[in-house]
């Protein structure tokens, strides 16, 4: 019996033969005798040795190392495998087990698909592929048992695959060997804190190649390319700066986004970088313009104000609004600093100047000496840099607040994006900044902050802060529908205050205004509509300015005794970090795009109210201080609030003998309204009773409980939830005719208030809506009509000595009758328009009229008010529409 060690007869002479086979093959040979028959099968190819050459020449010890090999190979095998037995044939005669049946063979044909629907199931196979490899790197003792024989073979072709999959941008990014991540793999690594971990080269490269797929694969729901189209459009503008959605991010690469929020300074490095990347493989001369792209993220989520900041918020990503109240010049800030050795006079750097510390090099590199060093200017790369004073805006300021203030850090492009008075949305960087200044002041260690601007956008062009949605955009313009919108918007104008109808009038009018001309020239015509009133104390006209402070989308509110005329305009100071002169803006420049509410106007000095002429007519602000030579807008519309000489209106005197106010500052409030405080005991019954429901409906009735807990009315008799009686049964008694009355009276009350006034939140977005998408123009007015009543009103008022009527009182008629139109949301201004106008317009001429020349006024001037539309309300139900021209009194309020 032979050994398992040692080969028997049979194998050691297949062994000899197959030996001496492998010898004549490696012979040269004819090509004749290299032919096998066809019958036979192909001979096998010989073991190839390690660094083999195969050249002609081997010497022979190899050869016979190479037998012996080969020779220990086949006692290892034992008997091994005959391959040329008697039968071996019938190998390869067919069998019908090798045909295939074609149940399981899908060979219908499928549709193309498009673009969209092949990314999706990339996507879905990425996601597939990339857990399956999260599962196989898992420790082999969690693993079952029939996975761990292919554990290693699993990950080798993955990792093989990665590296040829490999752009040669990722390769540039590093080459340390590690081995790229996936998004979910990317929140396996363990770090610290968010610094360290996004420092990372593993991390970094892979935030690199994730956000690089993002710009060039995010598609819309059309399938079309988002960023791809930015790109493009940022290369035919010549721009620097690349808006990225976060709300996009989040969506597709929701690690990118929450690591951009929380460690921005890092993220956004390399997010430049591959901006840069992309934009220079469609455009490869694009480094000719710009060397860097940035990248600014919009669409952040959570909004702060500037009194929210806390230390939470240092170093991450923060969005706020305010109102920017002071601009610095623009300097160069150092961002790579060349020095030079003044010993060896060798260059060193470039060194990157970080924010938050200078940089400093304690010895030359070449010569080892300490010093010293100078900065090489010619070398050294610069930056622009400009610093903001962002303050809280004046509508989010709490009751009794001082406006909170921060300082915007502008570089780059950005740099004069936002001007004083301009109302703004910042999102950046909330850094901390050492203050020398700060530390002596409080004796112990203090950081200032600062907010390092990403991304800027003014607020009127995000429909000034508020976001209409579609919802709200169909409510409006079915409201717009209505025929008696015009009535129903002055009806909404502060409900809580009793009649002042006309009051109410003309604070609607200013709150829609008119349109903004650029006559020949480039003489700019304004669009805002002035409002004075004037009137006895406690006729609610503070009330009115506190109104239009709530409801205007941008309104400041200032006083006239408080006021000075640099608050009101501007002031320049100088800058405390560059010791420059800065401008900072007042209530006027604040108010851009909005409303300026002045109370007490006739507390003011003369010279500080003549400081506002220009701000009111031209709406612009010059300002020639300090060297600075400039000029500020003020596109603002301004309501004003005075009080007559000796505290009550004399009607018998004209109204320039009532107030003390210039004739130039007059005419340039568009609307006067005089309010009376007279005795009518009707009048005042009616004032009374609304007084009151008003407290009552502030605090609603509680149900009163007895001693055991049940509901009762004053009477002490049992109610249910309801209020109604009821007996001892529990069931309801029947109401008396009183009891019946009373709440008929009181429902159809409701209806009819609900019916007729529109609620607040809706009337806001209703303005904001008319002033930002509707622009009307004049057309087919009745120039003719117009002319005479001008003519006809500088006539009386020559004759009459009341205040004088000028030209911009015959604009304050277009402007007036533009606002109507915007009521109405209509393109075009009617005569329906004009008309109501022209009845405003007398109406404030009349009233401020001495009493005596009222009458005789109203009956001139009746041939031009006819034809006033009456409200559509009043026609249904047949209730004839007072007569505003006549005297009468004006409730209290």
């Amino acid at each position: 019996m032979s050994s398992p060690l040692r080969p028997s007869n049979s194998a050691a002479n297949r062994g000899l033969g197959s030996l001496n086979r492998r010898k004549r093959d490696r012979e040269p040979e004819d090509e004749t005798s290299s032919i096998a028959p066809p019958s036979s099968p192909p001979p096998s190819s010989p073991p190839m040795l390690p660094f083999d050459d195969e050249d002609d020449d081997r010497d022979e010890e190899a050869e016979l190392l190479a037998d012996i090999d080969d020779l220990e190979e086949m006692a290892e095998d034992g008997e091994g495998i005959d391959l040329f037995g008697d039968n071996f044939e019938r190998d390869y005669h067919s069998r019908k087990n090798d045909r295939y049946r074609g149940n399981d063979i899908d060979d219908e044909e499928q549709e193309e698909l498009d673009i969209a629907t092949r990314r999706q199931l990339d996507s879905r196979m990425n996601r597939r592929d990339r857990e399956l490899a999260r599962r196989r790197r898992m420790p082999a003792a969690f693993l079952q048992d029939e996975d761990d024989d292919n554990i290693d073979l699993a990950r080798q072709p993955r990792r093989r695959r990665h590296h040829y999959d490999e752009d040669r941008e990722d390769m540039d990014m590093g080459e340390d060997g590690t081995e790229e991540l996936s998004l979910e793999e990317m929140m396996d690594i363990k770090a610290a804190n968010v610094t360290d971990w996004v420092l990372q080269p593993q991390v970094l490269r892979s935030i690199y190649r994730e956000f690089k797929t993002f710009l060039t694969e995010y598609t819309d729901d059309s399938g079309a390319s988002v960023y791809g189209n930015k790109i493009k459009t940022l290369g035919e503008v010549n721009s620097a700066s690349l808006e990225v959605s976060w709300v996009h991010l989040s969506n597709t690469k929701a690690v990118l986004a929450y690591f951009v929020a929380n460690e921005p300074t890092e993220v956004l490095k390399v997010f430049d970088q591959v901006a840069l990347d992309v934009t220079l493989f469609h455009y490869p001369q694009y480094h000719d313009i710009h060397n860097e792209i940035h990248v600014r993220i919009i669409d952040l989520p959570t909004v702060s104000t500037l009194r929210q900041l806390r230390q939470s918020h240092l170093n991450s990503l923060v969005r706020v609004t305010g109102v920017v109240t002071r601009r610095s010049g623009v300097f160069p800030q150092l961002k790579y600093i060349m020095f030079v050795c003044g010993k060896c006079n060798i260059t060193l750097g470039p060194f990157q100047q970080e924010a938050s510390q200078e940089v400093k090099i304690s010895y030359c590199q070449n010569c080892q000496s300490r010093g010293p060093f100078t900065v090489n200017s010619e070398k050294t790369i610069y930056r622009n840099y400009q610093k903001l004073t962002l303050q809280e805006s004046p509508g989010s300021v709490p009751a009794g607040r001082l406006p909170r203030q921060r300082e915007v850090i502008l570089l780059a492009d950005l740099i004069d994006s936002a001007k004083p008075g301009d109302e703004v949305e910042v999102t950046g960087i909330y850094r901390n900044s050492y203050d020398a200044q700060l530390n002596n002041k409080n004796g112990f260690p203090v950081f200032a902050t600062i907010i390092e601007a990403n991304h800027i956008i003014k607020s009127h062009d995000q429909m000034a802060g508020f976001h209409l949605t579609e919802e709200d955009e169909r409510e409006i313009r079915a409201l717009s529908r209505d025929p008696d919108i015009v009535d129903k918007i002055i009806r909404s104008i502060a409900p809580s205050i009793y009649g002042h109808h006309d009051v109410k009038t003309a604070i609607a009018l200013s709150l829609f205004g008119g349109v903004s001309k650029e006559a020949q020239g480039k003489m700019s015509i304004r669009g805002d509509i002035n409002v004075l009133l004037l009137g006895d104390p406690g006729t609610a006209k503070s009330q009115v300015l506190k109104y239009v402070e709530k409801t205007a989308h941008r309104a400041v509110f200032a006083t006239g005794q408080g006021a000075s005329a640099v608050g009101l305009t501007a002031s320049v100071r100088r800058d405390p970090l560059t010791s420059e002169w800065t401008l900072e803006g007042g209530a006027l420049v604040l108010a851009d795009r909005g409303t300026c509410l002045i109370d007490e106007f006739d507390k003011m000095n003369d010279q500080d109210r003549t400081s506002i002429h220009e701000a009111m007519e031209q709406q612009t602000i010059s300002i020639s201080k300090a060297g600075i030579v400039t000029t500020l807008q003020a596109r603002c519309a301004v309501v004003a609030a005075a009080n007559p000489i000796g505290g009550r209106y004399n009607s018998t005197a004209p109204f320039s003998a009532n107030v003390e106010l210039t004739e130039p500052i007059l005419s340039r409030f568009d609307i006067l309204c005089v309010v009376r405080d007279l005795v009518d005991p009707t009048e005042d019954e009616r004032l009374a009773n609304f007084v009151v429901e008003s407290h009552h409906r502030a605090n609603p009735a509680r149900p009163i409980r007895n001693v055991k807990g049940e509901l009762v009315d004053n009477d002490n008799n049992p109610i249910d939830e309801e209020g109604y009686r009821i007996d001892k049964r529990g069931n309801r008694l029947p109401l008396t005719q009183e009891e019946t009355a009373s709440r008929e009276a009181a429902q159809r009350k409701m209806e009819e208030e609900k019916e007729g006034e529109i609620p607040q939140e809706l009337l806001r977005k209703y303005i904001l809506y008319a002033r930002e998408r509707c622009h009307p123009k004049l057309y087919q007015i009745d120039q003719d009509k117009v002319a005479r009543l001008f003519a006809d009103m500088r006539r009386e008022s020559l004759a009459t000595g009341a205040y004088p009527i000028t030209v911009r009182h015959l604009e304050a008629i277009m402007r007036i009758a533009e606002s109507f139109c915007k009521m109405r949301l209509s393109e075009y201004c009617s005569s329906q328009d004009i008309d109501r106008a022209i009845a405003v317009t007398v109406e404030s001429f009349i009233g401020s009229q001495k009493v005596s020349c009222k009458k005789a006024l109203s009956r001139a001037f009746a041939k031009y008010t006819l034809s006033r539309p009456k409200p559509q309300s009043r026609r249904r139900a047949g209730v004839p529409a007072p007569n505003p021209y006549l005297p009468r009194a004006v409730p209290r309020a």
